[in-house]
């Protein structure tokens, strides 16, 4: 059995919320199988922290594409995410998971405020640490937050939830010829001008040297082995890139 990581971040997409082709914002049997998901991997002994996005209610950086001030937009979808935490809050507190939420924006009536020590004491007593919110400030990604907030509590990797398998040369829905990626340097998904993740997240990862693992989430299961340690998806380090031996699609 591969040793599981220590404490993670899970980066979840706010549209991972939602049923394909569905006009709910959130559908409670995702959410339920997700937060399944996390109760395996957290009775396995690990620490777990959680960044969503909104995207499932509101993209900041859409409407300010429509005219919108852009930090008003931003504070908006800030406010979207606070919404998904409490939705994955709810799930896991009833399947008996300790959660906390911790929001970078103050609400005490619904979450705790960010605080670095206190979310590290939460994943040493064995709670699930769910940071809302963004970073609190416009202008940056949820991608960028989960990159803080790893570097912050010291997580050994970030774990990022897609809708493809891992990383690619190219666009995997557009040439059958793309290969996928089984490890991948900074260097090499810099120079390859690669999407994992947005510049601002990726060079946090890279200057505290956060190892991120990209993954297929809508496969059943896929959160749980990731979580842990399991090899799965593209792994991104200072390691030599080295390609998938399955590498076509």
């Amino acid at each position: 059995m591969p040793r599981s990581h220590q404490r993670v971040i899970l980066k979840l997409s706010g549209e991972a919320l939602r049923a394909p082709g569905s006009h709910e914002n959130i559908s409670p049997e995702i959410v339920e199988s997700i937060a399944q998901e996390i109760k395996a991997a957290h009775q396995g002994g690990i620490e777990i922290g959680l960044v969503i996005g909104g995207g499932n209610f509101w993209r900041g950086i859409s409407a300010a594409n429509r005219g919108m001030d852009r930090a008003t937009a931003d504070y908006m979808g800030m406010l979207a995410t606070v919404m998904n935490a409490l939705a994955i809050q709810s799930m896991l507190e009833a399947i008996e998971v300790p959660t906390r939420v911790q929001s970078a924006i103050e609400m005490k009536n619904v979450a705790e405020p960010f605080i670095r020590r206190v979310a590290i004491r939460h994943l040493e007593l064995g709670r699930v640490v769910i940071f809302a919110a963004g970073t609190g400030n416009p202008f940056f990604s949820t991608d960028t937050t989960a990159a803080l907030r790893a570097s912050e509590i010291g997580a050994n990797v970030i774990f990022k939830a897609t809708k493809v398998d891992g990383v690619y040369d190219k666009d995997p829905a557009k040439h059958s010829d793309a290969k996928r990626f089984e490890t991948l340097s900074f260097t090499d998904a810099l120079q390859l001008d690669l999407k994992v993740m947005d510049s601002t997240a990726f060079s946090l990862c890279r200057d505290n040297n956060v190892p991120i693992v990209v993954f297929d989430m809508n496969t059943e299961g896929n959160v749980r082995k990731a979580l842990a340690g399991d090899p799965i998806g593209t792994r991104v380090c200072s390691a030599p890139t080295k390609m998938a031996e399955v590498t076509s699609v």
